[in-house]
């Protein structure tokens, strides 16, 4: 089994389609065997599930994602555990131990997201609403 987690400085990065880097995990036995930092080499919202499967992925972890992004993932076959915060290492041990707290109806649908801050909204009541669906407003 694969994991994948938005990943930027240690930390679950909270904006799937603007995600630079993964990290993958690769799990035997219940357990991390291997893990690796991976760069999506500038592949935007649309490209980013194909990315994951191509990679075997079989399972993301994240922080806020779009609906468009959430299709995409699930015609791949990739399990979608997303509004995930905090250290991506702990994310995965969290996962695997059945205790990883997540929010299946996670959304971000921003129309703009600047320097790691909300911009524009569509669905999450603006900056206030932020931490209701993962993003760092």
């Amino acid at each position: 089994m694969k994991i994948a987690v938005t990943y930027e400085n240690e930390e679950v990065f909270q904006h799937f389609g603007h995600t630079e880097n993964f990290k993958i995990y690769t799990i035997k036995d219940g357990a991390v065997s291997e893990a690796h930092v991976e760069p999506t080499q500038g592949s935007g919202h649309s490209a980013l599930a194909g990315f994951l499967a191509e990679r075997n992925v079989d399972a993301l972890i994240c922080g806020g994602i779009g609906q468009g992004a959430k299709n995409a993932l699930a015609q791949a076959g990739i399990t979608l555990y997303g509004g995930v915060v905090g250290k991506a290492d702990d994310a995965v041990r969290a996962l695997l131990n059945g205790t990883l707290a997540y929010d299946g109806d996670a959304t971000c649908s921003h129309r703009e997201h600047e320097g790691g801050q909300c911009g524009s909204h569509d669905n999450c009541g603006g900056h206030d609403g932020c931490a209701s669906h993962g993003c760092r407003g």
